[in-house]
């Protein structure tokens, strides 16, 4: 998807603990922003019988990126979500957005706020049974006490951007499980809001179709430009769509970075076989392997620094020449084949070597 939007930060998650058991306050001090030995916190959590779902879990999600949490089932990416929008109650931490401290919003306040600023789309496509697409669509809009022609026609154009024109009178047992999916993807868009929080949104649908949604997504986020929490178990999923990925483990974060930071040095043992199958061609860009263009190049076919090899190897078919990079219509590089195998190569290397 390319570098995040903005370094504006739209969220910022500090310190989140989310503890189950009989009293799981005992470990934290309210006069304390964070605790100050969370080594320490953990192990008294887990000795006292406690379940630390999230354990000091902090990172920043910045205006218009696709931030992805990701990790196997357990290590706490689906409680992270739900802290998030306070479908579940941390235990301790700070979650800003905005300028809004959302711990600290009261009920009234907080349904306000997912009303108006939170889009949220989960695995179960939650539609009303007896409503049609259109007024599934709709619904929100009328929570919010919208007007009926203008619920109708924020429905009808969202119906239209996610591919849905002329299925606005079917019922959702008359929808495939895509078709539903993009239902639920609309009803979600129709607040406009300013984070949209996706959890695993597309595992339920089979591969093909699951694909198919990726690539609508993508369409999507790059007319609309959101801000977007994105959980998925699934490496390849997060290459395609992630700006910046953070692994989670055991409820604890072990690494956050760019696709390519993480398959190419991963920070732990995990984090290397979690991305092990990934092929490099899908990570490694132009960007990072380019050198300076030092000759009249043939501009018949272009690369940006954020193409991938496999976006860029079929260009090289039939052609030893370097392929011009070009950023904002500037000539900033090219990359030669012999760029590609030398690339490849040390990776290849690297990877061996962890």
């Amino acid at each position: 998807m390319g570098d995040p939007a903005s370094s504006i930060v739209k969220l910022a998650c500090r310190n989140i603990w989310k503890v189950y058991g009989d009293n799981p306050g005992q470990y934290f001090n309210t006069n304390q922003d964070h605790v100050s030995d969370p080594a320490a916190t953990l192990e008294k959590i887990i000795q006292g019988n406690h379940i630390p779902a999230a354990a000091d879990v902090s990172f920043d999600v910045h205006e218009g990126e696709i931030f992805v949490i990701m990790g196997l089932s357990g290590s706490g990416k689906s409680t992270m979500v739900r802290c998030l929008s306070r479908l579940v109650e941390p235990t301790a931490g700070e979650i800003i957005l905005g300028d809004i401290d959302l711990l600290k919003a009261n009920d009234e306040e907080l349904i306000e706020i997912r009303r108006h600023k939170m889009g949220m789309v989960f695995q179960s496509f939650g539609l009303l049974p007896h409503l049609s697409v259109l007024d599934n669509v709709a619904f929100p809009l009328k929570i919010q006490n919208i007007g009926e022609a203008e619920r109708r026609r924020k429905a009808a154009e969202m119906i239209e951007l996610v591919g849905l024109s002329g299925r606005e009178d079917a019922f959702p047992r008359q929808l495939s499980g895509g078709q539903q999916q993009r239902v639920g993807i609309a009803r979600s868009l129709a607040v406009e809001p300013e984070l949209w929080f996706l959890d695993e949104p597309f595992s339920a649908l089979d591969p093909l179709i699951r694909r198919q949604m990726q690539d609508e997504f993508v369409r999507l986020q790059t007319m609309l430009h959101k801000t977007i929490v994105f959980i998925t178990h699934d490496f390849l999923e997060a290459l395609k769509l992630a700006d910046r990925i953070a692994i989670m483990k055991d409820g604890q974060v072990v690494q956050i970075g760019t696709p390519a930071e993480i398959v190419l040095n991963p920070a732990t043992s995990y984090v290397a076989e979690f991305t092990s199958d990934v092929p490099l061609v899908r990570v490694i860009t132009c960007g990072s392997i380019m050198v300076p263009a030092t000759q009249d190049l043939d501009h018949s076919i272009i690369a940006r620094p954020d193409t991938t090899l496999e976006e860029l190897l079929p260009g090289f078919s039939g052609r030893v020449e370097p392929i011009p990079v070009v950023s904002d219509d500037e000539l900033v590089g090219m990359v030669t084949p012999a760029d590609v195998l030398q690339a490849l190569a040390e990776s290849e290397a690297k990877a061996s070597q962890k």
